[in-house]
């Protein structure tokens, strides 16, 4: 299995040894959206939701799913996270709750997964909070776009 770093010789799975590796800087951004419909988008700028502020309460879900990412993904190293920002913004014009979480840190590994759950879980609880008047709901386009950092260095999507 060449290539993919977390099996062994075997086809086991394993965690990465990374203690030979320096610590260094590492940033990484992600960001997805929910779409819904027109009428959702106007309750949660109206601050209408039953449930409370759909986009305070979401991304203190981010914020706190990103600092839960080893109890969700196995193999992935608990990190000792340095910031983690989360930011949502609703975008009206196409009824979409847009989603960023930069998380960083000094270390040995990455923090890829980190943002990436952060969007997911932040994502996910803006859909709890409004699938009772919603039922056209769907996260999308989560996707890493730039992380910075370790051996790779910088790296952008597009």
């Amino acid at each position: 299995m060449t290539g993919l770093t977390h099996f062994d010789g075997a086809g086991n799975a394993v965690m990465v040894d990374v203690s030979d590796k320096p610590e260094t800087q590492r940033v990484a951004v992600a960001c997805g959206s929910v779409l819904m419909a027109p009428a959702t988008a106007q309750l949660i700028a109206d601050g209408g939701v039953k449930k409370g502020d759909v986009l305070a309460v979401a991304q203190l879900a981010g914020i706190m799913g990103a600092k839960r990412t080893p109890d969700l993904i196995p193999l992935c190293h608990p990190l000792a996270l340095t910031s983690v920002r989360v930011d949502l913004s609703l975008d009206q014009a196409r009824n979409a709750v847009d989603i960023e979480a930069t998380c960083a840190l000094t270390g040995r590994t990455g923090v890829e997964m980190e943002a990436l759950t952060a969007v997911s879980v932040a994502a996910l609880t803006v859909y709890d909070m409004v699938k009772a008047v919603d039922r056209s709901l769907r996260i999308t386009d989560i996707r890493l776009v730039r992380k910075s950092g370790g051996k790779s260095g910088d790296w952008r999507g597009e």
